[in-house]
């Protein structure tokens, strides 16, 4: 017997999604530091602290502020405390272990911009903007020295300690640097040679020598035993930081470099540089990032893992091995800007490339805290599309250019993850919209603000070689829109193609030679996205009119609108095989559709601003979705978890359902009423205490009719106790229930307390609905008992009539 033909299996619709990852800000900028054991990163979240894993990126706890930003803090030495200080004048020491504030209190009379520990862990010095300087016990918390004499705000503190000395040395916005003796709690030594604010000062690992970096672009070398200026190495960048490297470092292509007196700097060229301390000679540059823009505000130096971390001026954490010559081998993204495009790439789609309004592209590994910076273009990042196969990736900027990148998140190196490809030169403004095909990587067509689409011919490139300036040739170029076009979207068979722009119409062209095959018009606004189903002759486009329209290929008619967005739809894509659409607006939701009813399914809501990016994993488990609010979110389809819990659900209830019906038909009173309860029927318990109160034996003289059920009401829990208490509520509306909930009123005021009434959540709103009916019900039971009195009068009346009407016929 031949084998029939398997049949197909239908998609399965989705019904529900959940958040399981949300990536939002790490640091917002101002201080950023890594505990000496490089275990975690603490940095500033605006009035608060986060200390966050170093490796797999989660918060561990957030040191909660007091609504003021925080101006600066330090980790002491031996990783125990933090001490942070904000606009409020407070200082607070944290404990690290627990995140708890162990002690605060005010410093100075103006906040505090540094800080520095002693080696010892036991003082920490404040220097203010007032221009003062204390010294502090950390552990018990008081003021142990009080320095005044600079001239203006203190920039830069340092502890110096050796065998005969105990210094604390001092910088300031009055250019000169001053020498503290904590013995003699007096200044020993005014340094006097720069012409601008200190930002950072070192001392040589031999205790002779001082360095001091300004933003006069020098940095100077002093004698620490005659406070004398011996040198100045001019260094031609604005110096923010400065450090001693440690004697045994070993750099890479630097000989003898083990043993050297080095020092390292940066500014705002946003380069890493060490130096040689006696000859002042530039030793090591780092290599500069190719169109970069960012300045550095500090460097954290690693001793152990011998590394050099940047804080750049654009929130990012930048890691540097020296030994492998300043090679960058870690990126932590601080801030993300807001999210303009995401796209899932790689062979397993375990990657995010996510454009954020800067020139950068940042690649975001989904399963580990690991990111990737590329640096490349001139100008912000507008869209991103991945080839089919997720190995390539196509970027358009505002530089007028769109660039090709071959992606191997695989690599070890991270220099070797992504590298550029290509670049297409041809556009005369920004390009707001790219697409590569489905089923090759042979041409990538690309939309822009100048009204032309481009055909980039990749045919004859061989992309593999990664030659970053090679240049594709446009083989046509057409005027396709009078405004600008904001996307395209290329069909599954990589015939046609589709552009969707500002002025309100959806066009439909020939890939093979760019002919226009139809426009689709019918919005009201600007078009905001386009895309081909996957299976049938429709595509789907979503405007600035706050709908969705689904439109037929062959006779370029609209076939569906969907209304639901309550402001602009800037994101819409197929989904479950074309049976669904998938939707983000600037409403800051997203949301999920039927095409054959037209009806909205769910809409997730964990974005609080325009959601201008929505990106659909192959396999439709994951949704990613990136907005205004700088939040990227991955989203996870629950939909057979979710029906699954519902059948189990429904099966629990069902069990529960009979064994209620089992303990009432064996008067176990007390199951009954906590298993009705906790199913939420009212009715069920009104019923059983109305029968019970209906039912009362003979000489009962228990309150409800049963001295279990008082007993039961007597033991319930809070919760129970407040469920019940707004069943009576709802019961006592009714006039047939009065009774019955009355009673059970009065048995619950007889088992508790008003203390224990008064604590139950919302106890004011519950008597107040119960009140009110109840003077109701007595009022109509007053009237009930004078009405009752005229019964009885007119009974009485009748009695004495009878004896007359006696008389009377025994008269005749």
């Amino acid at each position: 017997m031949p084998k029939m033909p398997d049949t197909p299996i239908k998609p399965q619709h989705k019904i529900s999604f959940k958040s399981t990852l949300a990536i939002g800000s790490l640091f917002t900028g101002g201080k950023a530091s890594i505990t000496p054991d490089e275990q975690h990163l603490i940095t500033t979240i605006g009035e608060d602290i986060d200390v966050t894993d170093i490796q797999n990126g989660k918060i561990l706890f957030r040191l909660n502020g007091d609504t003021e930003i925080i101006t600066t803090f330090i980790i002491t030495p031996n990783g125990k405390y933090l001490i942070s200080s904000s606009r409020s004048l407070t200082v607070k020491t944290w404990d690290l272990k627990t995140g708890k504030c162990m002690r605060s209190f005010k410093a100075h009379e103006a906040p505090v911009i540094v800080m520095d520990v002693d080696e010892s862990s036991t003082l920490v010095a404040t220097g203010s903007a007032d221009s003062t300087i204390k010294i502090w016990d950390i552990e018990r918390g008081y003021c142990t020295h009080n320095f005044r004499g600079h001239g203006g705000i203190i920039s830069s503190l340092k502890f110096w300690k050796d065998d005969s000395k105990w210094m604390l040395i001092s910088g300031a916005d009055d250019c000169n640097i001053r020498i503290w003796d904590l013995s003699k709690r007096n200044c020993v030594a005014v340094l006097k040679s720069h012409v601008s604010i200190i930002r950072g000062l070192g001392v040589s690992n031999d205790g002779k020598y001082l360095i001091s970096g300004s933003r006069d672009k020098v940095v100077n070398l002093w004698d620490l035993n005659k406070n004398k200026l011996i040198k100045t190495f001019p260094i031609y960048e604005t110096i923010e930081t400065i450090g001693i490297l440690n004697p045994d470092t070993f750099i890479s292509e630097i000989e003898n470099s083990i043993g050297r007196e080095l020092f390292y700097t940066g500014g705002d060229n946003g380069i890493i540089r060490i130096w040689d301390l006696q000859s002042g000679k530039l030793v090591k540059a780092q290599d500069p990032e190719k169109n970069a823009k960012y300045g550095i505000s500090d460097i954290i130096y690693l001793r152990k893992s011998n590394c050099l971390v940047a804080i750049t001026t654009d929130q990012n954490i930048l890691f540097y091995n020296i030994s492998s010559g300043l090679k960058r081998i870690k990126q932590i993204v601080g801030h993300n800007d807001e999210i303009i495009d995401l796209v899932y790439v790689g062979p397993t789609e375990s990657h995010l490339a996510i454009a954020t309004n800067t020139e950068q592209i940042r690649l975001f590994n989904i399963d580990s805290f690991d990111n990737n910076i590329i640096y490349g273009h001139k100008d912000i990042v507008i869209c991103l599309a991945k080839s089919f196969d997720g190995k390539f990736l196509i970027s358009g900027s505002k530089d007028n250019t769109a660039r090709l990148w071959k992606i191997n998140v695989e690599s070890y190196e991270a220099e070797e993850r992504i590298k550029g490809s290509g670049i297409c030169v041809g556009h005369t403004e920004a390009i707001g919209a790219v697409a590569l095909p489905n089923k090759s990587l042979k041409f990538c067509i690309t939309g822009s603000q100048d009204r032309t689409v481009k055909y980039w011919d990749l045919s004859q490139a061989d992309l593999s070689k990664c030659e970053e300036e090679y240049r594709p040739k446009a083989l046509y170029t057409h005027q396709a829109h009078e405004k600008d076009i904001n996307s395209i979207s290329i069909s599954s068979n990589d015939k046609m193609f589709a552009t969707g722009s500002q002025d309100k119409t959806i066009k439909i062209w020939s890939v093979s030679d760019g002919k226009l095959l139809g426009t689709c018009t019918g919005h009201k606004r600007g078009v905001w996205c386009v895309q081909f189903s996957p299976v049938d002759y429709t595509i789907v486009s979503s405007s600035g009119d706050k709908t969705i329209k689904i439109w037929s290929t062959n006779d370029f008619s609209c076939l569906k609108t969907f209304e639901g967005h309550t402001n602009t739809v800037l994101r819409v894509s197929f989904i479950t095989s074309g049976l669904q659409l998938i939707s983000s607006g600037s409403d800051g939701l997203i949301k999920l559709w039927n095409c054959k009813s037209n009806e909205c399914v769910t809409t997730l809501d964990n974005h609080t601003e325009k959601i201008w990016a929505l990106t659909i994993r192959k396999d439709e488990n994951f949704v990613a979705s990136g907005g205004g609010d700088s939040l990227i979110n991955l989203w996870q389809d629950c939909t057979i978890e979710e029906m699954e819990a519902r059948v189990k659900e429904e099966e629990e209830l069902i069990l529960k359902e009979q064994d209620l019906s089992n303990y009432l038909l064996k008067k176990d009173y007390k199951n009954a009423i906590m298993l009705a309860i906790s199913l939420n029927q009212p009715f069920r318990l009104l019923n059983l205490f109305t029968e019970v109160l209906n039912n009362r034996a003979e000489g009962d003289k228990s309150i409800t009719g049963s001295e279990s059920i008082d007993n039961i009401i007597a033991t319930l829990s809070k919760e129970n106790l407040e469920q019940v208490l707004k069943y009576i509520r709802d019961w006592n509306t009714n006039a047939k229930n009065y009774r019955t909930s009355q009673t059970i009123l009065h048995a619950i005021v007889k088992s508790f307390s008003s203390q224990d009434l008064l604590e139950i959540n919302g106890i004011k709103d519950i008597l107040d609905g119960i009140l009110s009916y109840t003077e109701r019900h007595y009022q109509r039971l007053d009237r009930l008992i004078t009405d009752s009195y005229i019964v009885d009068y007119s009974l009485h009346s009748m009695d004495l009539l009878g004896p007359l009407e006696q008389n009377f016929m025994e008269e005749d």
